[in-house]
């Protein structure tokens, strides 16, 4: 058996990247400073936690791995949607569907796709 201690993110711009994902998450940087090549975010559960590692090449195609996100709390899935859209997200495919169900596929500031599903309280109401 194995457990998932970091996912690893290739970016342009970690530090940058990693704020972005900080404000998104609520998870505060490593010890890390703008001109850093590697930035933690850490998850204040335990692991895994968020590695943005620095890399030449921009990225060109689809993620062949995303972050689906939930809205911890009393937040909903298009409350969420709409906070990260405000903090610089941009809306990439809307995948929810007229009785309530989906998601939204948003892309962080370097354009990587991620999903905003619905919260639990969702999925148990059938929102």
């Amino acid at each position: 058996m194995l457990e998932i201690s970091t996912m690893t993110i290739d970016c342009a711009q970690p530090y940058a990247l990693a704020q972005w994902w900080s404000e998104a998450l609520g998870w505060p940087l490593v010890d890390s400073a703008p001109e850093d090549d590697e930035v933690v975010l850490d998850r204040p559960d335990g692991p895994p936690h968020l590695l943005f590692i620095r890399v030449p090449d921009g990225k060109t195609v689809k993620n062949r791995l995303h972050l689906d996100v939930v809205p911890s709390g009393d937040g909903t899935r298009d409350q969420e949607a709409e906070r990260l859209l405000a903090l610089g997200a941009a809306s990439y495919e809307d995948h929810r569907t007229p009785d309530g169900a989906g998601w939204v596929t948003l892309l962080d500031p370097e354009g990587n796709e991620f999903c905003v599903c619905r919260s639990a309280a969702e999925r148990e109401a059938g929102a």
